[in-house]
């Protein structure tokens, strides 16, 4: 099965909902599958703080990310904002705030994210999500689209340099200009996605992630995380003195022996998080 039996619910109902399983996953759900969990003030709000939430909670391990219903998210709700009349660049100051609090957040997370995508992930919100996370697992007959420049305004989330690194340049600028719709397989191609698997597999595949990512060094996977992700835009040589700092700090851990005498003794390590 998929799912634990048993689990934690730490945020049970509205737009947002979060559990705890014993495994140490976290399972981060959107939860408007009518509105193809379109982004909201109200869902960023609520993404925002469920993240937060995962933040204070040192018994995760890693996240799972997905959508509930068909899509996992369309970008931003289109009929919210055309609804604002003159007040939408109101709405989308406070939009595009809450997004990038939260896709921040996830990126700055201590334990690494899975996402698991169906359907279409597309716009700001779908594609800036997809940029944040560390994995991305995908049923194959999902789409991705940027989306942004169609509707006469630009990427946010960060894609605009996410993407870049994901992909490259030159791709990143076809991507976010022209619009085309990318296949699973596409995605995977050009590096935008880590896994394409059938789409009944999909939550399976990306449970087994989190799960395989919660059974890790925590330490260790948490700093490698910050160390890829603080690596954006800078320099091979600036990055090593921090390398160095934090392989000494984990090195006296004692999930680092608990590692090397795993390793030795050939068997699976079980790491505390000390």
């Amino acid at each position: 099965m998929s799912k634990e039996t048993t689990a934690e619910v730490l945020v049970g109902e509205g737009p947002v909902r979060l559990e705890l399983h014993a495994d140490g996953v976290a399972h981060l759900r959107l939860n408007r599958p009518d509105a193809a969990n379109g982004l909201n003030v109200e869902l960023l709000r609520a993404l925002h703080e469920a993240v937060l939430r995962i933040h204070g909670d040192g018994r995760v391990r890693a996240v799972l990310l997905s959508g509930e219903g068909k899509h996992f998210c369309a970008g931003g709700d289109v009929h919210t904002f055309l609804s604002k009349g003159e007040a939408l660049p109101d709405y989308i100051r406070v939009a595009t705030a809450l997004l990038q609090l939260a896709t921040a957040a996830l990126i700055r997370l201590n334990p690494p994210v899975v996402a698991a995508v169906q359907g279409f992930a597309a716009g700001g919100g779908g594609m800036g999500l997809v940029c944040s996370s560390d994995f991305v697992v995908a049923g194959e007959s999902t789409r991705f689209l940027a989306g942004a420049t169609r509707v006469a305004m630009v990427p946010d989330a960060g894609v605009s340099v996410s993407l870049t690194q994901l992909v490259g340049f030159r791709r990143a600028m076809e991507i976010l200009m022209l619009n085309p719709t990318l296949t699973a397989a596409e995605a995977k191609e050009i590096g935008l996605i880590t896994r394409v698997v059938a789409d009944e597999q999909l939550m399976d595949e990306a449970w087994s992630l989190a799960r395989q990512l919660a059974a890790g060094a925590p330490a260790a996977l948490a700093n490698t995380k910050r160390l890829l992700w603080n690596g954006i835009g800078q320099g091979v040589e600036a990055a090593m003195p921090e390398e160095n700092h934090i392989q000494a700090l984990l090195s006296g851990m004692a999930d680092a022996r608990e590692g090397l005498s795993a390793v030795i003794e050939k068997r699976a390590p079980r790491f505390t998080g000390r």
